[in-house]
């Protein structure tokens, strides 16, 4: 009683916090202002969270605030600087010295733009100048954040840091500060040698965004040879698409080795900023299309106290690709060094709202203790005819069971965009997928992101198209990138707070639906009553060398394929369904629940020709709780598409 008393009062805390309580706390400290000049243009400096950092300020800005940011000797061939503030553009530096683009300077970065963009109102896309080794700062932090990105004008970049200082190559190198290089990376030198991820490496999304590149290069540069760094990137980025230009510097006294040289016409290098700058477009920022009903605060309580924190994401193939996935994992992992991350991909392709509530035990929550699960079930519930009632009751199940079983997770649930939603958007209106998951967060108290109205905003805002640059439901790197760009402003902003005094118990609301499948699960295949025709297969391989699904091969199935095998299943519960291998050959079944009206299910998908599908079927829902038999009879008829009558039931659906 105790207990039940502390949770309940707790709840109520929880509610007025939410009620009451902002969800922006600045996480950035400002300190030791000053306003200094810097030929005739006001220069302010401070510190930000430590670090050394300043901005100049034109005359008269430019609309919409274009700045240039400066990444590493910010007093090196300043004539740009001037050209520009003349124009109306800021310049703007902050010291991260010593880091060699490393994850911990660009957490630094990512504070800097957020304080520049969202305190003082610059622009969203700086231009990134990079001078020497800065090439290591800006396409770190470029490729990271692609879409916050004008252009990169570069002078002699570093752009492999095995070039430079490893001097692995023709370089001479540095010696002294490749030591210092390996230390900040906890690098043994083989593994600075392995490192795949410098700046000429892996732009396939930067040049997805066509983000415009300018190196000013000399041609006899030793110290950073063009043919280690600058030709390799401009050669790889132009190969992804990537827009790219290389002027090289012959005038003029070459001096360190060639590596440092006169700036000809640096007008026309200012131009070639400018030119991609301004007019600054009117992007819509990320956070119109996040709907923060709930927070992050468990979440946070945990990293702030360097505590262990598992992310779970249970979605479909969009969530099981290479993608965004993967980058909000790096993102958490690098923003936050000191805690111990685990992340668990239960994405399975195909597999919406429904197969989602009934797996959820075996695949996410048997794992342990989960702190934050991402949810995305939309466009394969639209995809796969998924009727709205079962949408709501799985995803309701979903929240109930995770909650019940652990208060304390943190949940986002997603909304992934599809032609079909961008088609419904178009037509006046919400697509029932989206609705059906913001009214549940909103009812739930938990954070939503509208993906799908983001695309379909941006489109029509003409910040890309989709042919050209989304492409697809499974998102071109554009469209991942995209996706993780809002999905990391959610939990920076959600973790930007000063702190979260202790972990907070949810509240759970009576229920929408009363038949909501909370207490969803696996029923193992060898439960069932096997009669005449069907045999378990203890670990199924099909014959027919067409693909299967990770977790649907090599696993015990009941297979039958001759018509009339028959098999019978007793089970508790109030709902009941099977999870089946549609192959080329699927047929059909009879089946009836208690000896009540038999119906037939074609268990043969438009997918099944070249795909062993992994396919979830609710065969009867709205049971009275308790026990029940379910019986099923291989059909005689069979869909004329399919090769055969065969039924290979993986598991059965039971919602207890």
């Amino acid at each position: 009683m105790k207990k039940n008393l502390v949770i309940r009062l707790s709840c109520w805390v929880f509610l007025l916090l939410f009620l009451g309580k902002a969800f922006y706390c600045a996480a950035q400290e400002i300190t030791a202002q000053n306003e200094t000049a810097w030929k005739q243009f006001k220069k302010y400096t401070f510190l930000l969270n430590g670090a050394e950092a300043w901005y100049i300020a034109p005359h008269k800005p430019v609309a919409g605030n274009p700045w240039v940011w400066r990444a590493y000797f910010p007093d090196w061939h300043t004539e740009m600087d001037s050209i520009l503030l003349e124009r109306g553009f800021y310049i703007a530096y902050i010291k991260a010295n010593d880091r060699y683009g490393h994850s911990s300077a660009m957490n630094v970065w990512d504070d800097f733009y957020d304080y520049l963009v969202h305190t003082k109102h610059f622009s969203s896309r700086p231009a990134l100048e990079a001078v020497s080794r800065g090439g290591l700062y800006a396409y770190a932090w470029a490729k990271r954040n692609p879409s916050k990105v004008s252009c990169i004008y570069a002078e002699a970049p570093v752009c492999d840091f095995t070039s430079w200082p490893g001097g692995k190559g023709k370089g001479k190198g540095a010696p002294e500060e490749w030591k210092k290089l390996l230390k900040v990376y906890g690098f043994t030198e083989e593994q600075a040698l392995q490192y795949n991820d410098q700046p000429k490496d892996h732009l396939e999304t930067l040049a997805a965004f066509k983000v415009p590149v300018l190196h000013v290069i000399g041609l006899q540069d030793s110290l950073v040879p063009n043919d280690e760094n600058t030709f390799i990137l401009v050669r790889n980025y132009i190969n992804n698409g990537g827009p790219a230009t290389v002027v090289p510097m012959t005038k003029g006294k070459q001096e360190l080795n060639g590596h440092h040289f006169p700036i000809e016409h640096p007008e026309k290098q200012a131009a070639f900023i400018y030119d991609h700058s301004v007019p600054v477009t009117g992007l819509l920022p990320a956070d119109d299309f996040i709907y923060r009903y709930g927070n992050l605060d468990n979440v946070l309580h945990r990293i702030q106290n360097k505590e262990a924190v598992t992310v779970a994401f249970l979605g479909g193939s969009i969530t099981n690709m290479e993608g965004w996935r993967n980058q909000v994992c790096r993102y958490l992992s690098e923003r936050y060094p000191d805690v111990p991350f685990k992340f668990i991909n239960a994405g399975i392709p195909s597999l919406g709202s429904l197969p989602h509530v009934f797996r959820l035990q075996q695949d996410v929550l048997d794992q342990g203790r989960i702190d934050l699960l991402f949810v995305e079930a939309a466009v394969n519930d639209y995809v796969n005819g998924t009727p709205a009632v079962i949408q709501r009751r799985a995803l309701e199940g979903i929240i109930r069971h995770v909650l019940n079983t652990d208060p304390f997770v943190n949940i986002v649930l997603m909304g992934f965009a599809d032609e079909f939603k961008l088609a419904g958007y178009q037509a006046g209106k919400i697509p029932t997928e989206i609705k059906l998951h913001e009214e549940l967060a909103r009812y739930y108290h938990l954070p939503f992101i509208n993906l799908a109205e983001e695309v379909y905003r941006r489109i029509g805002n003409k910040e890309f198209t989709w042919n050209d640059d989304f492409k697809n439901l499974h998102p071109s790197p554009f469209g991942q990138a995209l996706y993780a760009n809002t999905i990391q402003t959610l939990l920076a902003g959600a973790f930007r707070k000063s702190g979260a005094v202790a972990l907070t118990p949810a509240c759970l609301p009576a229920m929408l639906d009363a038949h909501s499948y909370t207490k969803g699960g696996y029923l193992s295949s060898d439960k069932a009553v096997v009669g005449k025709g069907f045999v378990l297969d203890p670990s199924w391989v099909p014959e027919d060398g067409v693909h299967t699904r990770p977790g649907f091969v090599q696993v015990p199935v009941l297979v039958g394929s001759t018509p009339g095998a028959t098999m019978e299943l007793p089970f508790n519960g109030t709902a009941v369904g099977i999870a089946v291998v549609s192959g080329p050959d699927a047929g059909s079944i009879r089946y009836s629940v208690d000896g009540k009206a038999t119906k037939t299910v074609d268990l043969y998908t438009q997918w099944s020709k070249g795909l062993h599908l992994p396919w979830y079927i609710l065969l009867a829902d709205d049971l009275t709780s308790g026990a029940h038999r379910l019986k099923i009879t291989i059909a005689p008829g069979k869909n004329e598409e399919s090769k055969g009558n065969a039924v290979r039931i993986v598991h059965f659906l039971v919602n207890q």
